[in-house]
């Protein structure tokens, strides 16, 4: 190998390798309103942020599973970052009325941690998840046809989850009172 390119190479391997635990790592990852979840990357000089002034209402239709049921839900855990995104934007707490539904394979996720144990022989992880979202101020909900369907009697809900009468009714409710719709 020619001395001048392999030296070429070896520098240029040594700067990608300096490099890599920065890349590898993503940056500074921030938790303005929930700490431990939903980590965001500040970008305050991103185009359309969101008015400090206006309320933002979402409902947030959350159906998927987690891959594993050690695993925290991914439809939670991005209500954790979307809270985030807007606490970071300088959104004051009292300026989001964001609402959870939670219904279809997603339902087990919110069972209080003896069900949980009950189905799965372990504690649930969005336990404490579930508390750091209602303690933000976002409300949740579960269907409870989908609690039926389960076979999940409603006394086995987390005590900060409401249960509606479905998905279906919640999400035009809410729609029609002019929340945004966010599908997961």
């Amino acid at each position: 190998m020619n001395p001048i390119f392999r030296m070429t190479v070896i520098t240029f391997s040594l700067v990608l390798a300096s490099a890599a635990p920065a890349v590898a790592a993503g940056g500074d990852w921030r938790h303005p309103a929930i700490e431990s979840y939903g980590g965001i990357k500040p970008l305050p000089e991103a185009a359309n942020q969101p008015s400090v002034k206006a309320e933002h209402k979402a409902v947030f239709d959350v159906t998927k599973a987690a891959k594993s049921p050690d695993q925290l839900n991914p439809g939670l855990e991005r209500v954790a970052r979307a809270v985030n995104v807007f606490a970071s934007a300088g959104v004051p707490a009292e300026k989001l009325d964001f609402v959870v539904v939670v219904h279809g394979p997603a339902t087990p996720g919110i069972l209080n941690d003896a069900q949980y144990k009950k189905q799965f022989r372990q504690a649930n992880p969005n336990t404490s998840l579930i508390a750091a979202l209602s303690k933000a101020g976002v409300t949740l909900h579960v269907c409870g046809q989908a609690l039926a369907k389960h076979a999940f009697d409603q006394s086995w809900v987390n005590n900060d989850v409401d249960v509606a009468l479905s998905a279906l009714s919640d999400l035009v409710i809410f729609q029609n009172r002019g929340y945004a719709v966010v599908p997961q």
